[in-house]
């Protein structure tokens, strides 16, 4: 078939590139001019010299099979550009759980970890065994209306905040109070409790968009037709001849192209905005009314990186600014980040830290001074801001009893992304398992 991909996202890539293995002709269509969507390079400047850092800082474990396996079909050498190390959850004093590096069964090295907590009393250690051996007798099921932090109610305030709310809040970008324990049971089994190295950090060593995207439009256009970026699709239009698709931007000034079936791999807000463009029999509307429902009542969190230089004046060329390359944080109302990444050890300029703030609140200013004062009390650096970007519809909002649209909107007419009804919450693997899923629903 002729299809087309509207959004080049890592969602988009990879529906194209499924799609293109399954023998159809693809066109994959992005409104940017740089691939990725939300996980995307952006260009900044830092003492006067260009900067590639990223929309938001993002990382991968060793649970993300399908993106894995895509990169390295893409021709990506993960070994190069990820670092890989046994997950860390330690805290800039040196508290915190770091499993060990364990080849054997996952249970065992969680275990390990568990009890070398440092800074952990036994009862708190105590508590989380407990509960963990609670998750694994009930198969990692629970009610559906639960919420994470009624699932762990019983657990040590240590454990609680130095486990379970961060990770929490960087799986599901949602705080524990109101995120679904469904879907974080599921990060929790796959990560801690499936397989040996399915908990391991895998940290970039490059831009986003370098790391999957730029290799899949690559791959694309060695295989078809060559992706379009700067292109939008203002409307759709189904006829006896297929998918009629309004297409402005780049070197055309308006035009309708035809295909037999269309993979929307845009945010659930555009996906449902072209749907309801569609000329369309009342059967039809009726098809699609309660997918354009679920889309658009869809609640959003927002996500906040703000890119911080250590003053060289205080260090070297050759000082690494933390102990490790991630480091989580204390978090208060006034001191929102959760984590802090070192730049220079990934990759980046000596001294450049990211610091995430899952699930922010507040504009640019207040979050940029809130984190600056952050940094420099816990960290003991002296920092000076880059720049700050904020997403404020980074990820869904994964709350208990969530309804998502699945990844069928009509005959010849699907969707996918990180939203679409599964398994995990908004991460670069749900949305890479989204658009291979929409590529094998074509026929």
């Amino acid at each position: 078939m002729k299809v087309a991909v509207v959004g080049a996202g890592w969602a988009g890539c990879a529906a194209a590139v499924k799609a293109t293995q399954l023998g159809h002709d693809v066109t994959l269509f992005e409104s940017a001019r740089i691939p990725g969507g939300r996980a995307r390079r952006v260009e900044t400047t830092l003492a006067g010299e260009p900067l590639q850092i990223d929309n938001g800082q993002h990382i991968l474990i060793g649970a993300y099979a399908e993106t894995l396996r895509l990169m390295t079909a893409l021709g990506v050498d993960t070994d190069a550009n990820l670092m890989r190390i046994p997950l860390r959850l330690e805290f800039p004093n040196g508290d915190g759980l770091n499993l060990p590096a364990w080849r054997g069964p996952a249970a065992v090295q969680a275990l390990i970890g568990i009890l070398g907590a440092r800074g952990w009393a036994w009862q708190d250690k105590w508590s989380l065994l407990q509960l963990a051996r609670r998750w694994q007798a009930g198969g990692f099921e629970c009610p559906a209306h639960m919420s994470v932090a009624t699932l762990c109610s019983g657990l040590s305030p240590r454990a609680m905040t130095g486990l379970i709310e961060p990770l929490c809040v960087s799986a599901l970008n949602t705080p524990a109070e109101r995120a679904s324990a469904q879907v974080f049971l599921r990060v929790m089994q796959d990560a801690l409790f499936s397989h040996a190295g399915a908990s391991d950090l895998l940290l970039p060593h490059t831009d986003l968009s370098a790391l999957l995207p730029d290799a899949a439009l690559r791959w694309l256009t060695n295989h078809g037709p060559a992706p379009r970026l700067g292109v939008r699709i203002d409307a759709l239009t189904l006829g006896s001849g297929g998918w009629r698709l309004n297409v402005r931007g780049g070197d055309v000034r308006g035009s309708a192209e035809t295909f037999d079936a269309v993979i929307l791999a845009c945010p659930p807000t555009e996906a449902a905005r072209l749907t309801e463009t569609v000329t369309m029999p009342a059967t039809f509307k009726a098809e699609t009314s309660r997918w354009i429902a679920l889309a658009n009542s869809l609640q959003f969190e927002a996500l906040a990186t703000v890119y911080a230089q250590v003053i060289h004046a205080t260090m070297n060329a050759t000082t690494s600014s933390l102990s490790q390359p991630m480091l989580a944080l204390p978090t208060s109302p006034k001191e929102p980040a959760q984590f802090v990444f070192d730049r220079g050890q990934l990759g980046g300029p000596t001294g450049l830290l990211a610091f995430v703030v899952s699930a922010s609140q507040g504009d640019t200013a207040q979050i940029s001074a809130q984190v600056l004062a952050q940094g420099q009390r816990q960290l003991g650096l002296p920092l000076e801001l880059v720049h700050t970007i904020i997403e404020k519809r980074a990820t869904f909002a994964c709350t208990p009893n969530l309804q998502r649209p699945g990844a069928q909107i009509a005959q010849g007419l699907l969707a996918c992304g990180d939203y679409i009804s599964g398994p995990y919450p908004a991460t670069l693997e749900g949305a890479v398992r989204s658009g291979l899923q929409a590529a094998k629903l074509l026929g």
